[in-house]
């Protein structure tokens, strides 16, 4: 609560034959503090630079900000270098320093690729299913 609201609070409560506290007791704003405040307040702004504009500042503008802080990509660039260099191992060298780094765990242990086996032809010919159907339908 403020220092006011508990006066006018008080002032309220306060017996009425009692009359309000000698005028040297009571502090007002009729004090010199409250007459320096006022004359600070009315006193007029100082024709000093104006501070809103700066002499010699340059405006940036708010692409080019975005295309200085934007992420580059540099793949192509990578691509590149990594394409320059044709130098390429022998396949056995490889297979072994992958084997050499390869832990004893099933999961680091490459997976076993399963040839795929061509579809056999029939064994039956045309003229095995014709004896057959004689066989078992009965048919001439």
């Amino acid at each position: 609560m403020s220092a006011s609201l508990l006066r006018r609070g008080l002032e309220l409560l306060e017996a009425p034959g009692r009359g309000k506290a000698p005028p040297g007791l009571q502090k007002g704003r009729d004090g010199p503090r409250a007459a320096g405040a006022a004359r600070r307040r009315k006193r007029a702004p100082e024709p000093g630079r104006n501070k809103a504009t700066v002499k010699g500042r340059v405006v940036k503008s708010a692409i080019e900000e975005y295309h200085k802080k934007k992420a580059v990509n540099h793949l192509r660039a990578n691509l590149q270098y990594m394409l320059k260099g044709r130098f390429v191992a022998n396949k056995a060298i490889t297979e072994q320093v992958l084997a050499q780094n390869r832990g004893r765990k099933a999961k680091d242990q490459p997976s076993k690729k399963m040839a795929k086996k061509k579809p056999e032809g029939t064994v039956f010919t045309e003229e095995d299913f014709r004896k057959f159907e004689r066989e078992y339908f009965g048919r001439p």
